[in-house]
């Protein structure tokens, strides 16, 4: 299983229920990426996401602690081991957590990858950040992109893969 995260250099991902960016070559990425697979995505994530609608041409599998929860085109769970039931099925790399951060909270100990669009920025009023990976020794980057100019923000393509149990 994957992860796939936008942050700021404060490891900023979220204000208001919002992104904090708009890439056009990082949500280019994350389509091309996720495309064909399946996503593990939070109930307040998937009501930011244009109309509500779940993520096109990807099986999507919503957390909420709601159980009367429905909506066209997702499947629920209304817990982490449900959703890992539900995705057992998939190539594991070709699962995709894709947030709110209560989301990759719960599942980054099962993640053996991470996609970070790392935004040379910071975001003032932040209110939802991503754990500061370069902090945990269970994570190594594994290579970063060259920085990338658009729409006025510097960002790198991070990619961190978990360290083996040395124990």
């Amino acid at each position: 299983m994957t992860a796939i995260v936008s942050a700021d250099q404060n490891w900023a991902i979220g204000k208001d229920n919002g992104l904090l960016f708009s890439i056009p070559t990082d949500m280019c990425r994350f389509r091309k990426l996720t495309t064909n697979g399946t996503v593990i995505i939070g109930r307040k994530t998937l009501d930011s996401l244009p109309g509500g609608r779940p993520l096109p041409k990807r099986r999507n599998i919503v957390l909420t602690h709601n159980p009367a929860f429905a909506r066209e085109g997702v499947e629920f769970a209304d817990n982490i081991e449900a959703a890992l039931r539900m995705a057992v099925t998939e190539n594991p790399e070709n699962v995709w957590v894709i947030g709110g951060a209560s989301v990759y909270a719960a599942m980054l100990g099962q993640c053996q990858k991470i996609f970070l669009t790392r935004v040379l920025a910071e975001v003032e009023g932040a209110d939802v950040f991503f754990p500061n990976l370069d902090a945990d020794p269970a994570w190594k980057r594994l290579s970063v992109s060259q920085p990338v100019f658009e729409n006025g923000l510097r960002f790198q393509f991070v990619t961190y893969g978990r360290t083996p149990n040395l124990f």
